[in-house]
């Protein structure tokens, strides 16, 4: 069985895909073997210190060694590790690469905000969607949201903005910064009427889960602001012990959703579809390319 493994260190968490590969019908596939998440936060020190702390650095080095260990043991052949904004931002995140590199023995590469929404392209969601609409798609994380503007299945434009929901819920996001994603996408979807939202990441995927919606059936965005106000309306700890939502979960779905509302609302956009894949998956699609295809 040949086995590809993810790492995707995020600003919320730290995630580990192992992937199984096979050929069906002359084409590479994969079937998620294990899946673990560990929720480390490396925002909290990025955004608001520009630094990661020795606790923190020393818990991600953990992390990682853990993730080789189960590697080894599931027989990876190949992978590929990513960090994205905590670390692009943190002085000294080129520092802890070093580090996990000597005492992990793998190799973490920090992602510009382009390299990102390249590699959550390589899911290929828009094979499975209508090729005539327009799709902006969303990708909201820890320390940025990453915006795509598909025409007929095509990325015609996308930008990288440092809005998250670690960010916000720090208070690191910058008015001039919500100013120009609002001109961006302005600008990247006045031609197009008809158009429809594409939406990755954990919260929106927890989001659709909340929403009893078909698997594959687009959410709307009455339903989406249904949950919002839903969510709103409980505190923190009613989040956690009502609602069941996980710690780490339950303060970032609030932000996540005001970036997903504020966008389809600024766009006229009425649906989002929401194929719960995330950089995880685009990385073992990405190494599936690379080494297969």
């Amino acid at each position: 069985m040949l086995r590809y493994a993810a790492i995707d260190v995020g600003s919320n968490a730290v995630r580990l895909l192992i992937a199984d590969i096979s050929k069906q019908e002359g084409k590479y596939k994969y079937k998620k073997n294990t899946l673990i998440r560990v929720p480390l936060r490396l925002g909290d020190d990025a955004f608001l210190d520009q630094h990661i702390s020795e606790r923190k650095a020393g818990d991600l080095v953990k992390t990682m060694l853990a993730f080789k260990n189960l590697m080894d043991v599931y027989h990876v052949s190949e992978y590929l590790a990513c960090a994205t904004s905590a670390m692009r931002e943190a002085r000294n995140g080129e520092d802890i690469v070093k580090q996990i590199k000597e005492q992990a023995n793998l190799s973490l590469e920090i992602i510009e905000g382009q390299r990102e929404a390249n590699i959550i392209y390589a899911n290929h969601i828009e094979e499975n969607l209508d090729e005539n609409k327009t799709y902006l798609y969303i990708d909201v994380g820890g320390g940025s949201t990453e915006l795509s503007v598909f025409v007929k299945g095509v990325p015609e434009a996308s930008r990288s903005f440092n809005i998250g929901t670690i960010r916000m819920l720090d208070n690191q996001d910058k008015e001039e910064t919500w100013d120009e994603m609002r001109e961006w996408v302005k600008e990247h979807t006045k031609a197009y009427k008809h158009l429809a939202a594409i939406g990755t990441g954990g919260n929106i995927n927890k989001l659709f889960r909340m929403s009893d919606e078909k698997d594959g059936a687009p959410m709307s965005l009455q339903k989406l602001n249904a949950l919002y106000n839903k969510l709103t309306s409980y505190s923190l700890k009613e989040r956690i012990h009502v609602l069941g939502l996980n710690a780490d979960r339950a303060d970032v779905i609030i932000p996540a959703s005001e970036i997903y509302l504020t966008l389809m609302k600024w766009t006229g956009i009425k649906q989002i579809f929401v194929p719960k894949v995330g950089m995880a998956d685009g990385i073992i699609n990405l190494l599936i390319e690379e080494n297969l295809d």
